[in-house]
C-alpha cells in the first residue's frame, strides 16, 4: 500500500496528521495512519476513536488498556498492532516479565476458549 507523506497529503488529511502529532506530542506519524490516508474519512474516523477510547480517562489507566489492545492482537495476530501497542505499552511501564504473564494469559485464554468452543459447553446458569 502506499504511505500517504505530510507534504503530499490532503489539507483534510494534514489536519488529521497534524491532531495526531499535538496529541501524542510527537512529530512521527505512523504506516497505519499513513497507509489509511488513502481513504480520508476512515482515517479521521479511526483517530477520533483512538483518542476517545484509549486516551480518554476511564476506569481503566492507560497501560491495562495497552494490555487488553497488545491481547486482542496477538490473537488476531497483527503484528503491526502488537508492535505499536507493545511499544506504548513500554513507555507506560510494561516490563519484559509483565509481558511474559500477558501472553501466558492470551495463550491460556486461547487454549480454554478453544476448548469450550470444541466441545460446545454450554454455559453455566449461574453465569448468566
Amino acid at each position: 500500500m502506499k504511505l500517504i507523506e505530510y507534504d503530499d497529503a490532503s489539507p483534510e488529511v494534514r489536519e488529521v496528521y497534524d491532531d495526531i502529532r499535538r496529541t501524542r506530542n510527537t512529530d512521527y506519524i505512523n504506516h497505519l495512519w499513513k497507509v489509511i490516508a488513502v481513504h480520508p474519512p476512515t482515517l479521521k474516523r479511526t483517530w477520533e476513536e483512538v483518542k476517545a477510547i484509549m486516551g480518554a480517562p476511564g476506569s481503566l489507566d492507560s497501560l491495562t488498556r495497552e494490555l487488553i489492545y497488545i491481547a486482542v492482537s496477538v490473537t488476531n495476530n497483527c503484528e503491526y498492532c502488537i508492535g505499536s501497542h507493545s511499544a506504548a505499552a513500554r513507555a507506560k511501564g510494561m516490563d519484559e516479565a509483565m509481558f511474559g504473564e500477558l501472553m501466558e494469559i492470551v495463550a491460556l485464554a486461547n487454549k480454554t476458549n478453544r476448548l469450550a468452543i470444541g466441545y460446545r459447553v454450554e454455559l453455566d446458569e449461574r453465569y448468566k
